[in-house]
């Protein structure tokens, strides 16, 4: 027994005429927007809040941005904006890079005359005896 494989999941119905179900809700809404701007402002300021909210709608309805709609472009970009964003490349900046020292090496340092100063110059120039060669 032969059963038909569907083919083209991935492409919506046309519903009413050319359109989409989706692509008939943004353009129905937009339109019905635009006309109410057109009827409730000044003929001059209706058009000015028209136009862009015309634009908008077309664009949501038949512009794509490789290969996805518009619509899940504008989402990922209000996901981006509004949500948190956790910078891991930016250092932070310690005031003491050194962790501190306990108490008894502190008294140490005191007994033998070691400040911290000469501490790291002491250990400066072992790390560069190390690094010449020589043990």
């Amino acid at each position: 027994m032969e059963y038909q494989v569907p083919q083209f999941i991935e492409v919506e119905d046309k519903i009413f005429g050319p359109f989409t179900l989706k692509q008939f809700i943004y353009v129905a809404g937009g339109v019905g927007l635009c006309a109410i701007l057109l009827l409730y402002f000044p003929l001059i300021v209706g058009i000015v809040l028209a136009i862009p909210v015309g634009a908008f709608t077309a664009a949501l309805a038949f512009y794509k941005v490789n290969n996805k709609p518009f619509v899940e472009i504008m989402e990922a970009a209000l996901k981006f904006y509004v949500g948190d964003r956790l910078y891991l490349w930016k250092k932070e900046k310690h005031e003491n890079t050194a962790p501190a020292a306990p108490a008894p090496v502190i008294e140490e340092r005191a007994k033998l005359g070691l400040s911290s100063t000469k501490l790291k110059e002491l250990a400066w120039s072992l790390d560069i005896k190390d690094k010449e060669g020589r043990s």
